[in-house]
């Protein structure tokens, strides 16, 4: 499963509310992706509605879309969000990553 810390829901749910999507059917679509300077890149996106083979997750009020694929390396995560004027966003506490770059940002299973 997939989990989101209460600050990063408040914070999705905000981002949510400025772009007129309904809390309850839209939500954040997680991802990885081939790239970055360890292997693969994190993806993070707000979304209208899940896709058909979606896992669907709830959590602190916000909903949580995940491909089959990407679900095999996010597995266990947390999506937490920090606020700083150097580095600040959404975080991934993966615990299935080997390796990860200095800013978060790629990992590598």
């Amino acid at each position: 499963m997939i989990s989101i810390s209460e600050t990063a829901a408040e914070q999705a749910l905000k981002i949510m509310k400025e772009n007129d999507l309904d809390a309850a059917a839209s939500g954040i679509r997680l991802g990885v992706k081939s790239g970055g300077c360890s292997g693969l890149t994190y993806v993070l996106d707000i979304v209208e509605a899940p896709e058909a083979n979606d896992r669907v997750f709830t959590l602190n009020g916000v909903r949580m879309f995940c491909d089959p694929k990407s679900y095999l390396y996010l597995n266990g995560t947390e999506v937490d969000y920090e606020s700083s004027m150097t580095g600040g966003g959404f975080k991934f506490v993966n615990p299935n990553a080997k390796r990860s770059c200095g800013c978060g940002t790629s990992f590598a299973v």
